[in-house]
């Protein structure tokens, strides 16, 4: 009875592992053989990404603002009659009957225009920085999106091969219970492991599609665009210590630079709120226009305002401003702080991913290899278990799977650090043959 239970089992799980194998093997059919090259996809995404085509037309928009905040205001152009009486229409016939001609002329006080549009200007140039920052940063983001894409498919290949691998193992344990050497338990425990590889595979095809749809944004391509599988990356030759891209950042960081204009700026905006204490004048020249016996006449006024309200509106306008000057220069420091951090963050953890990479490939994935490889030469002849050669193999699977994680951590910490710092027009360092 427990022989027939045991053959159910044993039987029930190969159909388990045919079926896996089978949508395995659909999910391969659908994968496209075509390569994906990094350059391209960065150039489509400077051309289509739908938040950096705002942001130019934002930067564009901002620069129309400066002649207008210059100008002078609109003349006024009066037409108006006067009669004397209220019964008849007396042009002509009464004196001060007459139409009167006026044009006028508001002139800010000296400097204030000077000002406005050097405010204007100042804003441009902040959002065109904000623009150069959003470049960088989609850049960025296309070449992480890239590089997680190129780890997905990594992981297939290791899956696979390792898949290979853990079949030499049932092979091996299959043998032994044949000839009686072990129990049926060590063949189930071999097919499982080839189960929980191909649940894994399942996953690592979803993702697929979920980094394709994000990349499909980043782009700016439709959402159902398929992708083809990365080409491995090259190292990024990144020489720069830490000291010397801090620097870089606060000279060349778009990001700080838009800060900056945007604290020239506010103290523009101080300097205008100032020149608020002083009026504005109006020059107006009326023709007044008769007939008959009486003779034109013309007029030449000045009009000015006085700021009799300063305390409850130019001394406030001053305080906001002043307030707002206050903000913006501890708004480019804490940004100065925060790109400092975040610089030395993924400076750290491009330091370490090199120091792991070299550490896995020289010396952990190799003898983990010779290790298994051993260990499963014992497990033929009897001398080791089947959990040994097992355990062994897993690891192995880790060792490389940690290993080109940390390929493309490198890779997406310097991506970030080239994307604070400003370097180039597209980002893209040089590397190495």
């Amino acid at each position: 009875m427990r022989k027939r239970r045991s053959t159910t089992m044993f039987n029930c799980l190969i159909c388990l592992i045919a079926l896996i194998l089978f949508s395995a093997a659909q999910g391969r059919a659908g994968e496209s053989g075509d390569v994906l090259e990094l350059r391209p996809l960065l150039d489509e995404a400077l051309k289509n990404n739908r938040e950096l085509l705002t942001s130019e037309a934002r930067w564009k928009t901002a620069t129309y603002k400066t002649p207008q905040a210059a100008s002078l205001p609109d003349p006024m152009v009066m037409i108006g009659y006067q009669n004397e009486g209220w019964n008849t229409y007396t042009y002509g016939t009464m004196q001060g009957a007459q139409w009167m001609y006026s044009v006028s002329q508001m002139f800010p006080f000296p400097g204030k225009r000077a000002l406005k549009g050097d405010m204007a200007t100042r804003d441009a140039e902040s959002i065109e920085a904000m623009y150069r920052t959003t470049r960088q940063k989609t850049i960025a983001t296309v070449k992480e999106l890239y590089y997680e894409l190129f780890l997905v498919y990594k992981n297939l290949d290791l899956i696979r091969d390792k898949t290979a691998l853990f079949s030499r193992i049932e092979d091996a344990a299959v043998a032994r219970y044949s000839s009686g050497m072990a129990p049926q338990q060590e063949v189930l425990m071999a097919q499982a492991e080839k189960y929980m590889l191909l649940e894994k595979e399942t996953m690592l095809q979803q993702k697929v599609q979920s980094l394709e749809a994000m990349l499909s944004t980043a782009v700016g391509r439709d959402g159902n665009s398929h992708f083809g599988r990365p080409v491995e990356p090259a190292q990024t030759v990144f020489p720069y210590s830490m000291e010397e891209l801090q620097k870089t950042v606060f000279e060349n960081s778009p990001e700080l630079r838009s800060r900056e204009k945007m604290v020239s700026s506010a103290e523009a905006r101080v300097g205008m709120a100032n020149k608020e204490y002083f009026p504005d004048f109006t020059i107006a020249a009326t023709v007044y226009k008769r007939t008959g016996d009486f003779e034109d006449m013309w007029s030449l006024t000045a009009t000015f305002n006085i700021p009799l309200f300063y305390k409850s509106k130019q001394q406030q306008g001053v305080a906001e401003a002043k307030s707002l000057s206050f903000e913006a220069r501890h708004e480019l420091e804490g940004t100065k702080l925060m790109l400092a951090s975040v610089i030395r963050d993924n400076y750290t953890m491009y330091q370490t991913a090199e120091k792991l990479t070299a550490l896995y490939k020289n010396g952990l994935i190799p003898k983990t290899y010779q290790d298994f490889e051993s260990a499963i030469a014992g497990y033929a002849t009897g001398k080791v278990e089947a959990i040994t050669v097992i355990s062994r193999l897993k690891a192995l699977l880790d060792y490389e799977t940690l290993y080109w994680g940390q390929v493309v951590e490198r890779e997406k910490a310097v991506a970030r650090m080239e994307s604070i710092a400003g370097f180039g027009n597209s980002g893209m360092a040089v590397k190495s043959e």
